[in-house]
Order: structure tokens, then C-alpha cells, then sequence
């Protein structure tokens, strides 16, 4: 009888357990429902989300040998920081050459001033010689109209007649010979000046030459475009590179992080640009990062792809699509800077 009494004691305080424990689960499988109900209600949520961050290749400008690589793999660097440098010899020699064919041009707009100034004074000398051919045609025409009259009163012979009218037309030829010389010069100046537009303008073309010069030159020194983080480094020192080619990687630390969460199309009907947004990273459990809406994107996310899908080929299966939504992290930079791009967080917006 005794035994049965033990048995009855210990069966009721397994009893009053099991009934506990199952209150307990019971009202924590209610104030869990009761959340999931709340949450579910006023917030929408998503896990297809991660850390976007600007990451822009850096290119080379020129092709050549790198002589010096001056940073490291996941160094930060600040905006005008020198990165690489290529062997400029053979630029630097192009630079040269351009200069010396400008100094050449320019000695050329010398010379040609110098033409111009040495056939004016040569077109006053022929000036010149008109003044003095057309007085000497004046004397000769003075004198064949005296031997005229003389000749018709008989008081000349007909052989001085002659020779003064032969000295007559060599002094007519003379003077016109001095005026054709004169319009020659000026016409030579003319097209001495008119050459140095010609000349001006390959001063110009040479100018343009050499900043092309020294802009290659300065392409030889690749620089930071902005405060950043390196990333993996790939390139060798003396290793041959091309232009265009991609040498680096840099992470824009000034444009800051966003998240793209990616969010069913049947969750966005109440979202607005400024909503509040709320980020858990995988990589932080427990920590709670702050967020608002910048955008939402035009279309889903397939329409961006490369082969969007087409419906119209019959085949049409109804998916429920995607819609990039795009949130600006609004805690301190400190903060963020926790965050990686690429890493996968979840995302909550509220309803409201």
C-alpha cells in the first residue's frame, strides 16, 4: 500500500511538470504568434539583400612597363595618392621631339618676319627707282620735244631727232620697268604674309602636339581617383601592361553604402521613398543597423538581366518577380563602416 502511494505522489509532480512545461511552450508558441502576427502586419521583410558599395576598376591610360607599384592589397589610399608609375622613356622622348619641331615652327615665324621686312625695304628702293626713271623720262621727253622743233625749223639734224627719241622710249621702258618691279615687290610681301597664317597654324598643330606629349607623360603616374580601399592587387612590378587595361580595383569610400533588398512584387504597394528600413547582418547577429528608402527601381530585376524572359513565347509560367529597392544606411560612418560590400543582410520596412 505504501509503494502504490509513492507511485500516485511521483506520477502527480510528473504530472504538474509536464503541464508546466507545456503552458510555458504554449504561451511562448503564443507571444510568438502574436509577433509574427504584429511583425507580419506592419512590417514587410526580405533575406535577398546585400551590402552595395561603388567598387570602379583603375585603368590604364598608356601602355608600357610598370616601373613602380606603390600600394598594397586592401590599403586604403586618399584621393591624388600615387599607384602605380610606367616606364615614361619612350613618352618623355616623344615630349622632346615635339618640342624642338614647335621651337622650329616658331623660328620659322622669325625667319618669315624678318623676309617680310627685308623685301619692303627692298619694294622702297624700287619706289625709288620710279622717282628716278619717271624724272628722267621728263628730261627725255623735254628734250625729243625740243630736237621736234628744232628739226621742223631746220636747226636739228635728223640723226639727233632719232637718238633723242630712242633715248625717249629707253627712258618710257625704264620707268615702266621700275613700276612693274615695285608692283612685284609689294606683291611679294603679300605672299610672304600670307604664308604665315600657314605657319601660325602649324604652331598650333604643334602646340597641340606636345600637351598631347605631356598629357601621356602624365599618364605614366596613375593616381587615386578618390578617398578609397585597394583591392586584390594582380600586377607584377616590370610586368607589360596595355592601354585600357584593368590594373586594380578601388572602393569608393566617399559615395558611402547602401543595401539592395530585393523585394516581392506583392510586398512594395505600400513602400515610399524616406521609409524607415531596418538591416541585420549575418555577420553581426544581435546588431541592428538604420536605413531609409532612396528609390525603387523602374523594373524587376529580371527585366536588367541580360536574356530577360519573354512571355509572349507561349511558355509562360507565373513567377512571382523581384523589385530592387535601394536603402541608404543613415547610421554613423563609424558604424558602417563595419559592413562589407557584398555581404548578406535582411532587411524590414515598415508599412507605414
Amino acid at each position: 500500500m505504501k509503494t502504490k502511494n509513492n507511485y500516485t505522489n511521483t506520477d502527480q509532480l510528473i504530472t504538474k511538470i509536464t503541464a508546466w512545461i507545456a503552458g510555458v511552450i504554449a504561451v511562448g508558441l503564443a507571444v510568438w504568434g502574436i509577433i509574427s502576427l504584429v511583425q507580419l502586419y506592419n512590417y514587410e521583410d526580405t533575406n535577398d539583400a546585400q551590402v552595395e558599395e561603388y567598387i570602379n576598376p583603375i585603368t590604364s591610360r598608356v601602355g608600357g612597363f610598370i616601373k613602380e607599384i606603390k600600394y598594397e592589397e586592401n590599403q586604403e589610399v586618399k584621393k591624388g595618392d600615387t599607384l602605380l608609375i610606367i616606364d615614361n622613356s619612350e613618352y618623355q622622348l616623344q615630349q622632346e621631339e615635339a618640342e624642338a619641331a614647335l621651337s622650329n615652327a616658331q623660328a620659322q615665324i622669325s625667319v618669315l618676319e624678318s623676309n617680310v621686312l627685308t623685301t619692303s625695304k627692298v619694294s622702297q628702293a624700287s619706289q625709288s627707282q620710279i622717282a628716278s626713271a619717271k624724272a628722267k623720262l621728263v628730261r627725255q621727253q623735254q628734250d625729243y620735244d625740243r630736237y621736234s622743233k628744232l628739226f621742223k625749223v631746220e636747226s636739228a639734224t635728223q640723226q639727233q631727232l632719232e637718238n633723242s627719241k630712242a633715248a625717249l622710249d629707253v627712258a618710257t621702258s625704264e620707268y615702266q620697268a621700275a613700276q612693274e618691279n615695285y608692283q612685284a615687290s609689294l606683291s611679294k610681301v603679300n605672299d610672304i604674309r600670307s604664308q604665315k597664317g600657314v605657319y601660325e597654324a602649324e604652331i598650333k598643330r604643334r602646340k597641340a602636339l606636345l600637351n598631347r606629349g605631356k598629357l601621356e607623360v602624365s599618364y605614366t603616374v596613375i593616381r587615386a581617383p578618390y578617398h578609397g580601399k585597394m583591392g586584390r592587387r594582380t600586377i607584377q612590378q616590370g610586368q607589360q601592361i596595355q592601354i585600357g587595361q584593368t590594373l586594380a580595383y578601388i572602393v569608393n569610400q566617399e559615395a558611402g553604402k547602401w543595401v539592395i533588398a530585393n523585394f516581392k512584387e506583392t510586398q512594395i504597394a505600400k513602400m515610399r521613398v524616406n521609409g524607415t528600413a531596418e538591416i541585420t547582418a549575418d555577420a553581426f547577429p544581435g546588431q541592428t543597423f538604420k536605413g531609409a528608402i532612396v528609390s525603387l527601381s523602374p523594373a524587376t530585376g529580371a527585366r536588367f538581366s541580360l536574356l530577360p524572359p519573354d512571355n509572349s513565347t507561349g511558355n509562360f509560367v507565373k513567377i512571382v518577380q523581384r523589385i530592387p529597392v535601394k536603402i541608404k544606411l543613415t547610421e554613423s560612418k563609424e558604424v558602417v563602416d563595419q559592413l562589407r560590400a557584398g555581404m548578406n543582410v535582411n532587411v524590414k520596412i515598415s508599412k507605414d
